[in-house]
């Protein structure tokens, strides 16, 4: 039920969202119409952007209650999920000799002779 209500609440968000997008954009051909929009057209109303902010707040609260709950990220808990056969009790450190030339590009045989 919770994530029903949070997915309900982010789509109610969106669409606060999509509305301040079309206010914004009729306002804005209004002011084209009437010819001022070179004067103001920086400025946006205050409404559309209080719309935004709590479109915006809305639709972080609504994620939030949507999202499964976090899960525990410690040794402890991963202990927890395995039995002592499982884990590699022989850790060693990994070893990049076989990398040393791997980066290296050695002249063919023609091209050594030629030199």
């Amino acid at each position: 039920m919770a994530r029903f209500m949070g997915a309900l609440i982010a789509a109610s968000a969106i669409l606060l969202m999509t509305h301040a997008a079309n206010a914004t954009w009729t306002h804005f051909s209004k002011l084209k119409a009437l010819g001022r929009s070179e004067e103001s057209i920086r400025q946006v109303p205050f409404n559309l952007i209080l719309e935004v902010l709590v479109a915006m707040v809305v639709f972080t609260f609504g994620i939030t209650v949507y999202s499964p709950p976090l899960k525990e990220i410690t040794y402890a808990s991963e202990m927890r999920k395995r039995t002592v056969e499982e884990m590699n009790s022989r850790q060693s450190f990994m070893r990049f000799d076989h990398l040393r030339n791997a980066g290296r590009i050695e002249p063919s045989s023609d091209e050594r002779s030629s030199t």
